[in-house]
């Protein structure tokens, strides 16, 4: 059991980790290739946060935001691998954060082929966060182990 659940978490984990050291290598002054997806997509969140609260959002400077993926990605994945319920905490925050924002699939019509894609993304996230809740459920349901006080043994004389 220990190990097969060590490989499981390494092959679990080996998706963030990957991807973030992906993100990082194409990390420069504008925020790699990740910004150009990213800042349309920031941009319609901005709209609709200001539209709903009616107030002025200002932009959103996509270089820090970036770095805070890599970051949730990259040292929650290495955690995770350890058995870390922060590490997988970590990763539930960038899941949470980031899905709804980079899979918007309710953006658009479902005879759209963009659509299609998005929802399967999206459903694959969503999966990936239940997958999550599950290790830290486990993790948490699990006793620990308890130590108990050795009763003297009576003398015999």
């Amino acid at each position: 059991m220990g190990f097969s659940s060590f490989l499981g978490r390494v092959l679990f984990a080996s998706l963030f980790i990957l991807s973030a050291w992906q993100m990082f290598n194409e990390f420069d002054a504008s925020g790699g290739p990740i910004a150009k997806e990213l800042i349309p997509k920031l941009t319609v969140v901005r709209r609709n946060l200001s539209s709903k609260l009616g107030v002025a959002i200002p932009d959103i400077n996509v270089r820090p935001v970036i770095a805070s993926i890599i970051f949730l990605k990259g040292v929650g994945g290495i955690l995770f691998v350890f058995g870390s319920t922060f590490g997988s905490y970590l990763l539930l925050f960038y899941l949470a954060l980031s899905t709804p924002i980079l899979y918007d699939f309710y953006n658009y019509r479902p005879n759209n082929p963009e659509y299609n894609l998005l929802l399967n993304d999206f459903i694959q996230s969503t999966a990936l966060f239940g997958a999550l809740l599950f290790f830290i459920g486990l993790k948490y349901s699990i006793p620990r182990k308890q130590f108990r006080k050795k009763t003297p043994k009576a003398k015999t004389v």
